[in-house]
């Protein structure tokens, strides 16, 4: 069968998610049970995802045909956090395993998009939205998420599965994706709230540049403080974390990323930060049973301490790839121009000032 079918019930499925996010649990036949019930229950989010892919192209055809569209199945290691982060979190009712994302060019194409979703008639249940553009959260992320549970008569083995789709302009990507990989580099979960405070409070400036710019609800702790203030703190914490030139040391050589041979739907992107190289291997639909296997095989590896992150994606060929998930790559020239964006104008500030 072409996509993975459920096979265990709501009560197995949280009890392996009890059993994965116990603090240090052993190595046993129960935790390698718990291991292959979320495999599962992970890769048969893969066809709902499949059927809001469709419905999200169709409607920014009308909006913005360059938008970048990608999906994803959550990383088995966010997964364990998320449970061990939120009390009372179970496994059978996480909305974001199915991940689905539109990168759209401004914040009118996004408002546009979701109008069109506001107005559209869905037999899937849709759940409160999550609006992290009006209500920034408190480390600087925007983005809007639309979530909802699946419902089709046609296919009722999957109802009730949660699908998360996530709608940001290319600034708020590039922020996303520069807080990524910069976490991935300082082996810090900065994309959680944690690591450093001057790393953490780099980025939350950052994303309050971005929101002035973009012209949206300020993120929370800058309400008070002018473009002029904010643009030369941003300035003065790259001076003294040498941001920039980070970043730019980090991006992947050409040559370094391996493209398996092979045509597919979807594709398994392994990062090794160390040698830093990246192998993508393309998986026909047929074989996504295949693929969701061997990204458990991945992460294991991962947890036993070799320095690699994996993820399984759909966003058709390699430069899309990159485009829609430049954190895999090490990409982060789109944030990069625009933080030196800032600076100049911070610089060309205090020029006039004096």
């Amino acid at each position: 069968m072409a996509f993975v079918v459920p096979r265990y019930t709501k009560g197995e499925i949280n009890r392996a998610g009890e059993i994965l996010a116990a603090v240090d649990p052993p190595f046993d036949d129960a935790w390698i049970h718990a291991s292959l019930v979320l495999a599962n229950w992970r890769g048969a989010h893969a066809y709902p995802i499949n059927t809001f892919q469709s419905t999200l192209r169709s409607k920014l055809k009308q909006i913005d045909v360059d938008a970048l569209v990608a999906q994803r199945l959550k990383r088995t290691p966010s997964i364990i956090a998320k449970l061990q982060r939120f009390d009372g979190m179970q496994l059978a009712r996480m909305q974001d395993i199915g991940g689905l994302r539109a990168v759209v060019a401004s914040m009118s194409e996004l408002r546009a998009l979701l109008r069109a979703y506001e107005s559209a008639h869905f037999f899937h249940a849709q759940m409160p939205t999550k609006d992290y553009i009006a209500n920034p959260k408190p480390d600087g992320y925007r983005s809007v998420h639309l979530i909802y549970r699946y419902r089709n008569d046609r296919a009722p083995r999957y109802n009730g599965l949660g699908i998360e789709l996530q709608i940001r302009t290319k600034m708020q990507h590039a922020w996303a994706t520069a807080v990524e990989t910069m976490g991935t580099y300082l082996g810090q979960a900065l994309k959680s709230g944690q690591g450093d405070v001057e790393w953490r409070s780099f980025f939350l400036t950052a994303s309050a540049c971005l929101a002035i710019i973009e012209k949206t609800p300020m993120v929370p702790g800058f309400e008070a403080l002018d473009r002029e203030k904010i643009y030369a703190r941003l300035a003065r914490q790259e001076r003294q974390l040498n941001v920039l030139q980070k970043l730019r040391g980090f991006a992947i050589a050409t040559d370094k990323i391996h493209a398996e041979r092979g045509t597919g739907s979807y594709h398994l992107i392994v990062l090794n930060s160390q040698s830093r190289t990246v192998r993508v291997t393309p998986y026909p639909t047929s074989r996504l049973d295949d693929a969701t296997s061997a990204y458990t095989e991945i992460e294991q590896r991962a947890k036993a301490g070799e320095p690699i992150e994996a993820v399984l994606v759909s966003a058709g060929p390699i430069d899309a790839l990159k485009k829609a998930y430049p954190n895999y790559f090490l990409d982060t020239e789109v944030f990069i121009r625009q933080v030196q964006r800032i600076i100049n104008v911070s610089r060309s500030q205090k020029k006039n000032a004096k």
